[in-house]
Order: C-alpha cells, then structure tokens, then sequence
C-alpha cells in the first residue's frame, strides 16, 4: 500500500506547505540577497577607487559578501519551492553548501582582521595560526550539525546530542576568535610607548578595541537575543527572529566593512604633531587591560 499525504496551509485558495510563522522568509531572504549584491558592488567600487591602499583581507572581504549573498539567494529559493511544491528540489542543497563557506569566511576574516593580516603585518604568528587550525574544522563540525539538526526533528535518534554539539562547537568559535582581537591589543599597547609612533599606534590601540566591542555585540545578540526571539515568539511571528537575526548580521558586516575599509587617508593611521604630542599624553595615564 502506498500512502501520500500532504500538510499545508491555504492562502486564498493556494496551498502553502511552509507553517505559518515561516511563509514571510523567502522574500524576507531575497531582499537581504538584493541588499548584499548592492553591498558587494559598492565594495568592489570601493577597493577600485582606492586600490593603491587595498589589501588581500579586502578581497576576503568582498568574497565573503558575495558567499553571504548566494548564501541568502539560496535560501530564499529554498523556501520559495518548498512554500509551492512541499519539497527542495535540490535547493537546500546550495543553501547549505554557501551557508558551510559562509560561515567558514566569516570567521576567518574576522581572525584575520583581529590579528591586523595585510593591513598591518604580512604574516600570522604560530598562535595566530593555531587558532585558524582550530575555528576552521570546528566549523566543519558546526555546519554538520546544523545540517543534521535543519533536515531531520526530534524523532531521529541522537537529534538532541546534535543540538548539544552545535551549541558547544559555536560556543567554542565564538571564543576562539575573540582572542587574536585581544593579543592585537596587548601588543599594540606594549609596543605604543617604545617605538615614537605613539598617536598611530593609539588610533590603531583604539580601532582595535572598538572591533573587539562590535564583535562581542555581534555574537551577544545573534546567540542569545535571536535565541530567545525563536523560543518565545508566537508560531505565527517565528520569522521575525530570522528578521532580526540578519538585520543584525548587517549592521555588523556594515560597522566592520567601514572600519577596515581601503582609504588614502584612514583617520586611524593619518596622524600629525599635535595628536601625537596628545597621544603621548595619553599613553603616560593609560591603564585599560583587557
């Protein structure tokens, strides 16, 4: 015997086979997808207009946009069929594949970033190096799970030990990344008092600390404030975490795109003898530690 069976919703008479509190995301994801493209070609713009003072991390940058964007595209179509016909059609397939390359990028450049790579040094430290070993394969693991966890429920054996990893393995990136943003700054500050560049190296002291504030807002909300939308919002309104989840990934990729942007003159770096006479001043009272 041979048994089909269907659940959907009906929206004037049209079947929609995603819940109710799901139907909003595939145009919620092709207008974030319209709103990277524009992104990434500014970006391109950007690193043209200025390219004597690009740098290989601006090109990661750009690559990561336009993974987050396919990323978006994917998802978006993938919800699309699934609303119209109940199934992917190979679709979830893309969606998790750019989804396992963003994420992996993200994490690298924001590594990368912390640790100053081409902008501000040409090479990764052993420990800086140890810690891109690390993120990278607990990525692998991370998006396994995720897709584990996003194609199957809790009628699967071992599905909560699924989630478990997944909490553990993203708990342990986020850490992980946080640390070449704080060696950043701990050498920036040894190094301000001894080498006369006193005011660039407190610019660069203060860009450094400000992406370490941008970064841990990042992940607070996107980990804990998301979470907590998922878990208490109506079955009807569950799309508004995804909402406020890429809204957030926005603004983050908009604060840390422009503070590591390509300019001729970055205020962080451009400084002449009075700030420098101030940041002298400055360095003698400086007590911050992380």
């Amino acid at each position: 015997m041979e048994v089909h069976t269907e659940m959907y919703n009906l929206d004037n008479g049209v079947k929609d086979f995603l819940p109710a509190g799901q139907t909003q995301l595939p145009t919620l994801f092709f207008l974030f997808s319209l709103i990277y493209i524009s992104f990434l070609a500014y970006w391109i713009f950007t690193c043209y207009q200025n390219k004597l003072s690009a740098h290989r991390i601006h090109l990661l940058m750009g690559l990561l946009l336009l993974m987050k964007s396919l990323n978006l595209i994917c998802a978006a179509e993938d919800k699309h069929t699934i609303k119209v016909t109940g199934t992917p059609h190979g679709w979830d397939v893309l969606f998790y594949m750019f989804q396992f390359i963003r994420a992996v990028l993200l994490f690298t450049v924001i590594v990368l970033i912390g640790t100053g790579w081409s902008f501000l040094k040409p090479f990764l430290q052993e420990k800086e190096k140890k810690v891109l070993m690390i993120v990278i394969p607990l990525q692998v693991l991370a998006n396994l799970a995720s897709i584990v966890i996003g194609e199957t429920g809790p009628f699967i054996k071992d599905w909560v030990t699924w989630n478990e990893v997944f909490l553990l393995v993203d708990i342990v990136c986020c850490c992980a990344i946080l640390f070449p943003i704080v060696w950043s700054i701990r050498s920036l500050k040894e190094t301000s008092k001894t080498d006369g560049k006193a005011a660039r190296n407190l610019a660069k002291l203060t860009l450094f600390r400000q992406f370490y504030i941008v970064v841990i807002g990042y992940l607070y909300f996107t980990r804990i404030i998301v979470f907590a939308l998922r878990t208490i919002a109506a079955y009807k309104f569950q799309w508004v975490s995804n909402a406020a989840e890429e809204t957030a990934s926005l603004v983050f990729y908009v604060v840390m795109f422009y503070m590591f942007r390509p300019v001729e003159r970055n205020e962080y770096f451009v400084i002449d003898e009075e700030e420098e006479e101030v940041a002298l001043a400055a360095l003698r009272d400086e007590e911050f530690e992380l």
